[in-house]
């Protein structure tokens, strides 16, 4: 080989060590990048399963107030219920002793 050829060879070789060198940094810094990310992702998940306890914790509340309505509420319906029943029964007895003083008035006028 001639001089010149080892020339160059030895010039790529010092320039693939030094690619080399700049490759293994760079990865190093990804490397880095992708642990910090790592630690705010575990973070994040930390937070997250913390609010969702809270919600979960929230509507579990939310649902036993509303059911707590919702009984009075059927209770409620249940007493207007009977006190439309009895009006109508009432209704029906002031109707029929309506007639009677009626026929009773006519009987003695």
């Amino acid at each position: 080989m001639s001089d010149l050829s080892t020339k160059v060879l030895i010039e790529i070789r010092e320039e693939l060590k030094t690619t080399r060198t700049d490759l293994r940094a760079g990865l190093d810094e990804v490397r880095a990048g992708l642990n910090e990310v790592r630690t705010e992702l575990n973070e994040v998940r930390t937070e997250l399963s913390s609010r969702l306890d809270v919600v979960a914790k929230r509507q579990t509340e939310s649902e036993m107030r509303l059911a707590t309505e919702l009984v009075a509420v059927a209770h409620a319906v249940h007493l207007v219920r009977d006190e439309l029943r009895e009006s109508r029964v009432l209704h029906t007895q002031v109707h029929d002793h309506e007639k009677r003083i009626a026929r009773l008035e006519k009987d003695t006028a």
